[in-house]
């Protein structure tokens, strides 16, 4: 099926009694495309990606998810197989304690013969650094090692898009760093269009597209070097710029010309090669 973009939304609405959590957003995500949702506690980030693999039914509006109509109810199979999402708390996801028999739970819903299931668990686990993991106990893993199972669960689905639902907000920095670089990695290797739901600053500086929610809306849709730069948009999200940025600004009011005619990098590294650019 063919379409020009992973996600399209137009003027999407969510009501839970009196309360707007998703107010007429409109919005597409590229194939391929990293894409990091801000927001603050409430703003309606997790309501509005919860639409994407139909964990949420449509209220108000228009929603395409890798070619799939979301409001037809015959294709809700193909399009929860087409998006997958890790939650903030891996043990929330898993089925059994296995983790090759948590793995295979997708393939096996969806049809697939015991030599396909095989084949889906082994090749997972071997793209988010488990090979070999298959008759482990879950509850015996690490942090970080327990999102990576996760998240092989749902590349054994082969889908189109992942959504993180702050994937990495419950886990120590070696399990944050082993979860990004998977993520990344897949990216990369398998041209995954990725949506993080995250408070992590860095995270969104390295996405490829991020846009901003406060109150249900979208205030800021761009790419991160303009959007995480913008400090009135990013305190009307009650969010702090990155690191770079907050390091910038100071080395700035020192005398030092990190910005030149541009704005400040919103990454490490791109602040470290403005820096040295600077002396």
């Amino acid at each position: 099926m063919e379409t020009v973009c992973a996600v399209e939304l137009r003027n999407i609405t969510k009501r839970f009694g009196s309360v707007v959590a998703n107010d007429n957003i409109s919005l597409t995500i590229n194939y391929g495309e990293i894409l990091s949702l801000l927001g603050e506690n409430g703003s309606g980030k997790t309501t509005l990606a919860r639409h994407l693999d139909a964990l949420l039914p449509l209220q108000e509006g228009f929603l395409r998810v890798a070619g799939w109509d979301a409001s037809d109810p015959s294709h809700l199979w193909e399009l929860r197989r087409s998006c997958a999402m890790v939650f903030q708390n891996p043990e929330n996801q898993f089925v059994s304690s296995i983790v090759g028999e948590d793995v295979a739970f997708g393939p096996v819903n969806y049809g697939a013969s015991p030599e396909q299931c095989r084949e889906r668990v082994s090749g997972a686990l071997e793209q988010v650094g488990l090979p070999g993991y298959e008759g482990r106990d879950v509850y015996e893993l690490s942090g970080g090692q327990k999102q990576r199972a996760a998240i092989a669960g749902v590349l054994a689905l082969d889908p189109d898009v992942i959504v993180l639902d702050e994937a990495t907000s419950m886990l120590d920095p070696q399990g944050r760093d082993e979860v990004l670089s998977t993520i990344r990695r897949l990216h990369d290797e398998r041209a995954l269009t990725v949506v993080a739901i995250t408070h992590d600053m860095e995270l969104a500086a390295g996405a490829d597209h991020v846009i901003v929610l406060a109150d249900g809306r979208v205030i800021a849709d761009g790419a991160p070097g303009e959007v995480l730069g913008d400090e009135t948009v990013l305190s009307r999200a009650g969010l702090q710029p990155p690191l770079a940025v907050q390091v910038g600004r100071e080395l700035e009011r020192r005398g030092f010309d990190i910005a030149g005619r541009g704005k400040i990098p919103v990454t490490v590294d791109g602040l470290v090669g403005s820096l040295c650019g600077s002396m």
